[in-house]
């Protein structure tokens, strides 16, 4: 086991008992994750009334089961949901409802069926390596967290798009980072209003959605003119018609979906790589371990795919941080009836938020919780409970990219480390942001030297 022990951060609010309200909502406002009280890494349930409503916290797995996967069907999306959401995703799979989603799953799953990897390996390998270069010809600080955004961008292009993505990065870039930081956390009266009624925020967050679907659309019109790289059929080809009448998809409709893949297909693994070497900067020996293991592997983009079962223990690294750091802190969910969950009584109307933020620290749930340890992940060792360790969700409405970032992450991981050692630049602390995904407050300069 590691020696290195994270303390929750930011801290659990003081004292045992829930905040106030008022001061919880402002809390969540400024950063959901610094409005968890130290109950909510003890016990099992969690109830509150919020301006009226009834918010149930769940680390009870049994019941989450109940509410993700038995009666999936009675717990629907929150308004707060899908007002932060629609900007960037519009009505692409992740907010798809009823026959819509069925039938955008159905088209996009084959793009990420396990043997498109040899494919997405390569794609990633090749821009690792371009990435490797780059920054064996920086000196002085290097801030990784825009370095993984450009390169998850790029990979999400290649691999999903057959488009390089150097002319358009910047501004999806700027765009993303400027509605992180103004526009992805609701205030208190957004979080009661139904999501049809707008309020002041929603009307930046149209200016925002018109810059982003005019980058989309001019996304696709380059991807369209120029076709897919040889006779192969890409994941906009796939989407571009109906996979059982052949007829073509509104535009409207490809332009949400193509949004939707490139953001959460880039955003998570980004964060999940910059938490990756934020830990390994405090774990030399941890760094020399991946370095050990990813030394005689081809990770080229001939080669990447083979060596990928190889990276048995830095897939590891990348499971623990996604432990540690889960991109998407909070799964939120409303009661469409009452109901009741491994004995929870369950209200109508009812908030319900399983968040693994929470879980993944839970101390009824690991041992240790706070220390960073990849060896829980390693072949031999007892899993988690199914329901305790939900990174990419769990159910009907799992990440359909989970093994995409899983082989991204793994892959870049690798790479960088057998070439670079990681080390920070300067002490100042890093707190975790819920703001769509788990980001840092502000880029920490690191420095990277040569193995």
């Amino acid at each position: 086991m590691t020696d290195i022990s994270l303390p929750r951060f930011p801290p659990p609010s003081a004292g045992r008992e829930l905040l106030p309200a008022r001061e919880y909502a402002a809390r969540m406002r400024q950063n959901v994750l610094a409005a968890f009280s130290e109950r909510a890494f003890e016990e099992e349930v969690l109830s509150r009334r919020l301006f009226g409503r009834v918010q149930l916290t769940l680390n009870r797995p049994a019941a989450i089961r109940h509410v993700l996967i038995d009666r999936p069907e009675n717990y629907t999306r929150t308004s707060a949901t899908r007002r932060l959401l629609y900007p960037i995703v519009g009505r692409g799979l992740f907010l798809a409802e009823a026959e819509d989603w069925r039938e955008q799953r159905r088209t996009v799953a084959p793009s990420f069926a396990p043997r498109t990897v040899p494919l997405v390996a390569r794609h990633v390998a090749a821009v690792a390596d371009e990435l490797a270069t780059d920054l064996a010809a920086e000196e002085g600080e290097v801030d990784l967290v825009e370095h993984m955004h450009r390169l998850a961008i790029e990979v999400a292009g290649r691999a999903m798009f057959s488009l390089p993505m150097a002319k358009f990065a910047p501004r999806m870039r700027a765009l993303l980072h400027d509605y992180g930081e103004r526009l992805a956390q609701p205030s208190a009266i957004e979080i009661l209003l139904p999501a049809w009624l707008p309020t002041p925020n929603d009307i930046a967050r149209w200016r925002f959605r018109l810059h982003w679907l005019a980058l989309i659309g001019e996304i696709i019109d380059v991807r369209q003119a120029k076709g897919a790289a040889g006779d192969a059929r890409d994941l906009l080809d796939l989407m571009a018609s109906d996979p059982e009448t052949g007829r073509k998809v509104p535009r409207r409709h490809l332009a949400d979906q193509v949004a939707t893949m490139i953001a959460a297909g880039h955003a998570t693994t980004a964060v999940a790589l910059f938490w990756s070497f934020y830990l390994l900067a405090a774990a030399p020996a941890v760094q020399q371990r991946i370095a050990a293991e990813a030394a005689p592997l081809d990770l080229g983009p001939d080669g990447a795919a083979e060596a990928l079962p190889h990276l048995i223990y830095t897939r590891a690294v990348v499971q623990e941080t996604l432990r540690l750091y889960p991109p998407a802190y909070g799964i939120f969910r409303v009661a469409r009836q009452a109901d009741e969950a491994d004995g929870v009584p369950v209200p109508k109307g009812a908030i319900v938020m399983i968040a693994p933020w929470l879980l993944h620290r839970h101390k009824r749930l690991w041992a240790d919780p706070d220390v960073f340890d990849p060896a829980r992940f390693l072949p031999g060792m007892p899993p988690p409970d199914r329901f305790a360790y939900l990174p990419f969700g769990i159910g009907p409405r799992v990440c359909i990219g989970a093994q995409f970032a899983l082989t991204e992450a793994t892959l870049v991981l690798a790479r960088l480390v057998r070439q670079l050692e990681v080390s920070r630049a300067d002490n100042r602390p890093v707190v975790p942001v819920a703001a769509i995904t788990v980001r840092p407050d502000h880029p920490p300069p690191f420095r990277l030297r040569p193995r």
